[in-house]
């Protein structure tokens, strides 16, 4: 059910970030914010190094406003590059891009109508000047290092552009009207585009993860992933003191069998048995691949008994025999969050594993 679903979650996902999964919200986060740590860095020292330029190229009173414009936006960018360092939350990695885009948006807004305000005279000042207008377009442009969504591109994107109107608008552009009109349509087809490269890059690291999420022989879950869904479930059921049962089951034999039959009868047992786990399990429980043998059953709000219920149901109706005709055996522990007294995730599948394995807690069952 969750393949059959990924096709329109993964569009979902591409056009707005409410249909982005948790790890690959983390993940995803862990990347914008380091991103824009190194952006931000890059960009307080350029902008200081833009302050010789200016001196040179205009006249005093004008270029100390500058370079005071400059020194702010400095500190503006370290302080960007110090914070967030953390936390991989969504908000902050939001929060981050927006600072980074206002961060030059404030600047164009300030220094654009004062250059507005002197005559460009000599083809140096024309230049440079130039260098200021066209501000807007290295902001879009560097959307496109970002993993976003079609919306996050279009709300993102459009700082920059109501920023480069308004100086239309107000009649303090640098360039002629005409030009200006050209280069916002320019900057617009340039937002539509970075946004495109941002969403393949969100495309891409979706991918990633959906193949690091699932097992590719049974399509159950990973461990990887069954780890982080696991301690969400504990630290969930401990704060509304609601039951949590895991049942882990060992295929046994099935490297012995691998060997002497090949990888596929391998593969067929270990898909045959995760077919089982899924015909006695509940709609709302999660099977993981904790093993190349190993499965673990998460079962939310269900006690032991209904744990072991489950299990029992999946021994009697039989796994099928394997390629040398014996039956296909597997051990089973079982395990409760409170009938246990488990005081974490770990300590619960450890319990679990405890009593497959016959630790004097309990006798395994096989089947």
């Amino acid at each position: 059910m969750a393949l059959t679903a990924a096709p329109v979650k993964s569009v979902i996902a591409l056009l707005t970030p409410i249909g982005l999964s948790e790890d690959l919200r983390r993940r995803r986060a862990r990347l914008i914010l380091g991103r824009v740590r190194l952006v931000a860095t890059v960009f307080a020292v350029l902008t200081l190094l833009w302050i010789p330029l200016d001196l040179a190229i205009f006249k005093t009173t004008m270029a100390l406003y500058l370079a005071a414009l400059r020194v702010l936006a400095s500190v503006a960018f370290v302080m960007l590059a110090l914070s967030f360092r953390r936390t991989d939350s969504s908000h902050a990695a939001t929060l981050s891009l927006v600072w980074l885009l206002a961060i030059p948006t404030l600047f164009f807004l300030i220094s654009h109508p004062l250059l507005a305000q002197f005559p460009l005279l000599s083809p140096e000042q024309q230049v440079v000047a130039a260098g200021y207008a066209f501000l807007p377009f290295v902001m879009v442009a560097g959307l496109a290092m970002f993993p976003i969504s079609a919306l996050e591109g279009a709300l993102l994107g459009l700082a920059p552009l109501l920023a480069y109107l308004l100086t239309g608008l107000m009649s303090s552009q640098l360039l002629p009207f005409a030009s200006h009109l050209g280069a916002q349509w320019l900057l617009l087809l340039l937002t539509v585009v970075a946004t495109l490269a941002g969403m393949s890059q969100l495309s891409f690291l979706a991918r990633l993860v959906d193949e690091g999420a699932f097992d590719p022989v049974t399509a159950t879950y990973s461990r990887r992933i069954g780890e982080i869904l696991l301690a969400q479930s504990f630290i969930t059921a401990q704060r509304v003191e609601a039951p949590l049962a895991v049942a882990l089951v060992r295929i046994e034999d099935l490297a012995a069998l691998a060997e002497q039959y090949g990888p596929d009868e391998g593969d067929g047992a270990v898909g045959t048995v995760a077919l089982a786990l899924r015909q006695v399990l509940r709609r709302g429980d999660l099977l993981i691949r904790w093993d190349d043998s190993v499965f673990l059953a998460m079962m939310p709000n269900s006690g032991g008994p209904g744990a072991s219920g489950a299990m029992e149901r999946m021994c009697a109706a039989g796994l099928g025999p394997r390629p040398d005709g014996r039956p296909l055996m597997v051990t089973v522990g079982t395990a409760e969050r409170r009938a246990d007294q488990a005081d974490s995730w770990e300590d619960l599948v450890a319990r679990a594993n405890g009593r497959r394995a016959g630790d004097g807690q309990a006798v395994p069952a096989a089947c």
